[in-house]
């Protein structure tokens, strides 16, 4: 079962950039979870991301630090990755994630390239 859905990616040149959107279908509000978005490229472990608490505060890693950008739309029940100044390793399968204790959500996954 599908529990949350990803969209927004596709192919991209160096240097560009793309935003992702997740969405809950069902009864899963975000507004009560600890988003976040991870990558897995081919070949490598699943990495995170972004995070974003329901109060709003965000953690990056290094790897991504000042290029991508995580947000949340409680009215919209929705959260985004914008991501900018995208570079070939940031190509990866990216999940969204939803977390709250023992409870976790995960999207299906939606594809990013980064290619010249």
């Amino acid at each position: 079962q599908v529990q949350l859905v990803e969209s927004g990616g596709g192919l991209v040149q160096p240097g560009g950039s793309l935003r992702l959107s997740c969405a809950a279908p069902g009864t899963i509000f975000m507004r009560l979870y600890v988003m976040g978005w991870y990558r897995q490229a081919p070949g490598k472990q699943r990495e995170l991301v972004a995070t974003i608490s329901s109060g709003g505060n965000t953690n990056y890693p290094d790897s991504v630090k000042g290029r991508f950008t995580i947000s949340r739309d409680n009215a919209k029940n929705t959260v985004s990755l914008e991501m900018n100044s995208l570079k070939l390793e940031d190509t990866a399968v990216y999940y969204c994630n939803a977390a709250r204790g023992t409870y976790e959500y995960w999207g299906q996954g939606t594809q990013v390239t980064v290619s010249v």
